[in-house]
């Protein structure tokens, strides 16, 4: 059974800004019809510059905005684009997808036998109803998860590695598979973890009920 607000966005063009499958299989668990435009945003803000949480709601939103301002300049009507961005987040440091194995290794290790937090920035972009500029909306939200690692040997640091899932992964593993086998505990959205809070779903909603989207 699909929730209401669902059926009224699955009349429209929904568009998500990412090839991530994780978060196509998050948007279809949910029952929403969408589309893939992979976003070509560089993703290389200064993050010496910007807080954790600013971090990953700047990235979802130009990763949007770009997907957004290039359809809509090939004629292409847009109801709504899906943006977001996942980062690790420990002593201070930003944590992305690792830049090889090496670099797995380290913030594994880094991580291991400890607490650190996961967190999902999100970007939603729509038409306006007001013929002002820029001519869309933009609603941004970020959703915290801790995840509290186990205290592995680093041959399972190792091993884990090995079997492929480190590098497209921020902080160098996936919960939602293999990497489940490291962490002891989660506090908080399973599902921002894996790179698309349950929060979403609740704006979505919400946006609905205000008659934005």
């Amino acid at each position: 059974m699909a929730f209401s607000f669902i059926n009224h966005l699955n009349k429209k063009r929904v568009v998500l800004a990412s090839g991530s499958p994780r978060r196509k299989e998050i948007l279809s668990l949910w029952g929403i019809k969408f589309e893939v435009v992979q976003s070509t945003f560089s993703e290389n803000l200064d993050k010496s510059k910007l807080s954790h949480c600013d971090y990953v709601i700047e990235t979802a939103t130009g990763k949007g905005l770009e997907v957004y301002e290039r359809l809509t300049k090939e004629d292409k009507e847009i109801d709504l684009v899906i943006a977001a961005d996942t980062v690790v987040f420990l002593d201070g440091e930003i944590l992305e997808k690792p830049k090889d194995q090496d670099d797995a290794f380290r913030m594994l290790k880094k991580m291991n036998n400890r607490v650190h937090r996961v967190y999902t920035g999100v970007a939603l972009i729509y038409p306006s109803a007001k013929p002002v500029y820029p001519g869309y909306e933009l609603v941004t939200l970020v959703e915290e998860t801790e995840i509290i690692f186990r205290n592995n040997s680093d041959e399972i640091l190792l091993e884990y590695i090995k079997s492929g899932e480190s590098l497209d992964k921020a902080g160098g593993y996936g919960y939602q598979s293999l990497g489940c086998l490291l962490v002891k505990k989660i506090n908080g959205c399973y599902y921002n973890g894996v790179g698309l809070p349950t929060s979403l779903f609740t704006k979505l909603e919400e946006l609905f009920r205000k008659g934005d989207i």
